[in-house]
């Protein structure tokens, strides 16, 4: 399923990220490659702020939709 569907506190490891060569690469680099840990630490009309490799980042509701856990 997309993070974008997980609810907060939820927990899910990345299985695959989806999208152009570009945009995966973009999501790579801050952390989210398979295998990672991501916890939703809150969500606001999609937009989320998610912990991954000990580390907060914001995305978009689009960006999470390309990030199955």
């Amino acid at each position: 399923m997309p993070l974008s569907m997980m609810n907060i506190g939820e927990k899910g490891m990345v299985t695959n990220v989806t999208g152009k060569d570009e945009t995966r690469r973009f999501l790579e680099n801050l952390g989210f490659v398979q295998g990672s840990e991501v916890t939703v630490v809150s969500e606001i009309s999609g937009n989320m702020i998610v912990n991954v490799k000990d580390t907060r980042v914001a995305i978009d509701k689009t960006m999470a939709n390309r990030i199955m856990v």
